[in-house]
């Protein structure tokens, strides 16, 4: 049985159909992840899960509960990091973590051991008797993370770890979701990252406007279209002179991209790049780079949702700002 069940999941606000009848399944011990842009429904549906929203309609079983009927139960069982810290801004890192270990009954010692184990190993020791409001975001989200992974929980719902942090940090949380990874928690995590996505998941769900368009493991989606290669040309003279030439001698090839100094040319099956190196030649072109360019998990995502990636960067550099 899947430790996360999910089947026909609906979410409503105000006539807003922020989920759209979604299916799918967690299995115990797999980061899966949720990709997608913002707006896409992510965080309606890790609030679903984790019980801070009712679904509309539809049913969530984890454990083999019911989720809807066993909130409580199945909450002392998870841990949950949302996408803004819910820790307190007056009281230490260390109160922090032992206030939020006291919720789920740890024992007073106990609760202080584990609380310094965990700053110690985020980084966070000297900072273990500031105010959390002095915190950098980065370590802000790190403290955040060790609250919800006090009480050693089964599974770890992250909605979007990386966003808006510090690279050191964005790297220090990376390196800690695979070590609970190889310590079995089963992490479900939400991301518009797709480089977080395919670092960290066993399997991944596209998620675009509250529809799951697929759901596969990382290697099955990078072996999509194997047959099928990128080729980077550049020229001294351009990609607006390489993108007219390669038309007219080609008017059905596909040129996925043209920027000022080059072409992205797509080659099906077992297509040579002979044919483009001597037309080139022909013209008198001056080139300066002929390179086959493999597939990756942004090429999988834009040809599946039809979604261009700088819809996902621009979220980004909004969260830099």
């Amino acid at each position: 049985m899947s430790t996360i069940q999910v089947q026909a999941l609906h979410k409503k606000y105000n006539g807003l159909h922020a989920v759209r009848g979604i299916s799918f399944s967690v299995e115990k011990g797999e980061v899966f992840g949720f990709l997608g842009p913002n707006g896409a429904g992510k965080t309606s549906t890790i609030n679903m899960l984790t019980g801070l929203a009712r679904p509309s309609s539809g049913t969530i079983t984890i454990h083999g509960m019911d989720a809807l009927k066993h909130t409580k139960d199945i909450q002392s069982r998870i841990g949950v990091v949302p996408d803004e810290s819910n820790l307190y801004d007056d009281l230490s890192g260390l109160d922090n973590l032992s206030f939020c270990a006291s919720l789920y009954g740890m024992k007073k010692a106990d609760r202080i051991r584990k609380a310094r184990e965990l700053l110690t190993s985020f980084s966070l020791d000297a900072a273990r008797d500031r105010p959390f409001r002095t915190y950098s975001k980065g370590m802000k989200r790190k403290l955040t993370i060790a609250a919800a992974i006090i009480h050693e929980p089964e599974i770890l719902f992250l909605d979007e770890p990386t966003s808006g942090i510090d690279v050191e940090s964005a790297r220090q949380i990376r390196r800690l979701i695979r070590s609970l990874h190889d310590q079995g928690v089963t992490i479900f995590l939400t991301t518009h990252y797709i480089e977080d996505a395919e670092r960290l998941c066993d399997r991944i769900a596209f998620i675009v406007e509250g529809v799951i368009v697929e759901t596969d493991t990382v290697s099955a989606l990078l072996s999509r279209n194997k047959d099928t290669r990128e080729v980077a040309f550049k020229a001294v003279e351009g990609g607006r002179h390489l993108h007219d030439a390669v038309k007219q001698r080609w008017p059905d090839v596909t040129i996925r991209a043209v920027s000022a100094e080059g072409i992205r040319v797509v080659l099906e099956h077992e297509t040579s790049i002979m044919p483009f190196l001597k037309l080139f030649e022909s013209c008198g072109f001056d080139l300066l780079e002929a390179r086959i360019i493999h597939q990756s998990l942004e090429d999988v995502f834009v040809s599946i949702t039809g979604i261009d990636i700088d819809r996902l960067e621009k979220a980004r550099e909004a969260e830099s700002t």
